[in-house]
């Protein structure tokens, strides 16, 4: 796993905000297969975020501070899907969707901060912020599951790319 979190964190350093978002949406794919590979791709997806990644987009707003979840798993998934098979973040006919219709991602100006306002069924959110967040699932996820012997035979066998240095590869 260390290979796609540090991915990220390079492409969010780098400001390469289509290839940390890119990641950012798959990792919770591939933590949720390693979780548990008898479910749907959907259903793993939103339990891995809804666990690992939703408490950072509840909230209590108003004067009754009344909770409001942002983003859930399900909307994420949806999101997953326009994004990653259409290249668009409308997700107004994914089936997973659940209350959002659309997505904006923004970088704001050095030292502001806009993330997670919602107008109507658009959700806006900093997109360093977001993929900050996932790779924080990430890495809570990993240690959970770390003394799962299973689940870290899984993980050993994920893609590696070989850096080919002289006439020597090399495991990245």
């Amino acid at each position: 796993m260390k290979n796609f979190i540090d991915s990220v964190k390079k492409s969010i350093q780098e400001k390469n905000w289509y290839g940390a978002l890119t990641l950012a949406l798959t990792l919770p794919d591939i933590c949720g297969k390693i979780e548990n590979q008898n479910k749907r791709s959907g259903t793993r997806y939103s339990n891995w975020f809804d666990k690992y990644v939703k408490a950072k987009y509840t909230s209590e707003i108003g004067s009754d501070h009344k909770e409001h979840i942002f983003l859930n798993g399900k909307d994420c998934y949806a999101l997953r899907c326009s994004y990653l098979h259409e290249g668009t973040s409308f997700t107004l006919f994914q089936d997973a969707r659940d209350v959002l219709d659309a997505f904006q991602f923004v970088v704001p100006p050095e030292g502001s901060k806009i993330h997670c306002n919602q107008s109507n069924g658009t959700l806006q959110l900093q997109v360093e912020n977001f993929c900050t967040d996932i790779v924080i699932g990430v890495e809570q996820w990993a240690n959970d599951v770390k003394n799962d012997k299973v689940k870290m035979d899984k993980i050993n066998k994920l893609l590696k790319i070989m850096i080919i240095e002289g006439n020597r590869p090399k495991s990245n």
